[in-house]
């Protein structure tokens, strides 16, 4: 049997495992993984090849990155920033129509600067402005898309561990992922925006506005969220002028955090043991999806599968910007599915090679396609944001969840096609660092 076809029998009966059976999908891709190893190679070898990787893999220092950023999240979580960075962007936007669902993009924006998390920004927000945008009588569909598009952001704005991820499966620089996300999050927020403008010019009874606050009153309630500022940029700008690496960077962010939550006293004992089990269980997680994404890798790089797509899609006689749409189309429809980063971890070993050969920076693709995965995280028939917003809003339905995504959906595309056109919103910022 051609190695190929085997690779590509390994990837269905993946696909199966994770949808029918239910397994995590880090067991899922590291159980397929080695047993087409086993099947191409030999059992002895397949045996040393998980003992190598597991070894390799748990114990490699650079994933210590990982936990340190998710803890910073969750301290801040914990210390409830949550809701000074959504009361400081409603005393700023609030007074316009549709303001509160504005200001509701601006704290997700915000808290995902310092979370990370399309989930964790779902529940959190969920709990906050769902029940605000109710009391002064905002859509269902208006409120709900908002919070789970405006949730996605946690994966594009850093620090966000689909980045760190990409970054070490890609060997390229953390750093430079992170600031390379700044601009293309920050442009996708502003669309969420522009949306919801559109949205309650067409509807205005969907938006309704909210009171006038005088300019002494913003003023103080951005010192509500000023450390969180602070904290923010102090891992930005420590890393972009190598002060630390990122893993320094994590450490010194969620000592400033618990300091912070500590002298605003809004850290409990209770939270903090509570921050500390949340980061294991979510860091565990991870790092086993990356040990089961290298098995799996190992047995697709045995059966030359992600070579040989490279040479055959580099040979098509079709432009470029073609091929790379089919691979956004791929990236969109699996993010319908799966967990951005199981998907990115099982399709990045065969899709950025395509990316290189074809002549495409590896750092604007590692950006663009995290976009577009979290537009698959809130897109019918799957997108777990959405579920995790209908689970959070118990008196609406998925169905109003969806349609109110539906709205915002162009903005993705938008974000996208701006990439595409200017990749200089993903690589600038890059390009400066030392």
């Amino acid at each position: 049997m051609n190695l190929a076809f085997e690779g590509i029998i390994g990837i269905a009966v993946l696909m199966l495992v994770i949808f029918f059976l239910g397994i995590p999908v880090g067991f899922a891709m590291g159980i397929v993984g080695f047993i087409g190893f086993c099947y191409v190679v030999s059992v002895k070898a397949g045996i040393n090849m998980v003992s190598s990787v597991i070894w390799s893999t748990f114990s490699q220092q650079g994933l210590t990155v990982i936990p340190l950023f998710i803890f910073m999240g969750q301290i801040a979580f914990y210390s409830g920033v949550n809701e000074k960075l959504y009361s400081a962007a409603y005393k700023w936007v609030g007074h316009i129509r549709g303001g509160l669902a504005m200001a509701t993009v601006m704290a997700c924006a915000a808290f995902s600067a310092i979370c990370g998390s399309n989930a964790a920004t779902a529940a959190t927000m969920s709990t906050v402005a769902l029940p605000e945008m109710k009391k002064y009588n905002y859509d269902p569909k208006l409120s709900t898309g908002t919070v789970a598009c405006g949730s996605t952001l946690g994966v594009v704005i850093p620090p966000s561990v689909v980045l760190i991820v990409i970054g070490l499966s890609t060997e390229q620089s953390i750093a430079k992922l992170f600031y390379g996300s700044v601009f293309p999050g920050l442009v996708l927020a502003s669309l969420f925006m522009g949306t919801i403008y559109l949205v309650c010019s067409i509807h205005p009874e969907w938006g309704p506005v909210g009171p006038k606050t005088g300019f002494a009153e913003k003023i103080k309630a951005l010192s509500g969220a000023l450390e969180m500022v602070i904290l923010f940029m102090l891992v930005m700008l420590g890393l972009f002028f190598g002060i630390f690496t990122p893993t320094e960077a994590g450490a010194v962010g969620s000592f400033f955090a618990i300091i912070i939550g500590i002298i605003r006293r809004g850290l409990s004992w209770k939270g903090f043991l509570a921050s500390i089990s949340d980061t294991l269980r979510v860091s565990c997680m991870v790092i086993v999806i990356i040990a089961g994404a290298v098995i799996f890798g190992r047995f697709l790089a045995v059966t030359r599968i992600p070579y040989d797509i490279a040479d055959w899609v580099v040979a098509l006689p079709v432009p470029n910007a073609f091929i790379m749409l089919i691979i956004f189309v791929i990236y969109l429809i699996g993010g319908m599915f799966m967990d951005a980063l199981a998907l990115l971890l099982i399709t990045i070993s065969i899709f950025f090679p395509v990316a290189i050969q074809l002549g495409y920076d590896p750092l604007w693709f590692g950006v663009t396609i995290t976009v577009i995965t979290t537009m698959g995280a809130v897109t019918p028939p799957v997108g777990a944001t959405a579920y995790v917003v209908a689970g959070m809003a118990k008196d609406i339905s998925l169905n109003d969840v969806f349609r109110g995504v539906t709205y915002f959906l162009p903005a993705y595309i938008i974000c996208i096609f701006l990439l595409m056109l200017f990749p200089e919103i993903a690589t600038y910022l890059p390009e400066l660092i030392k």
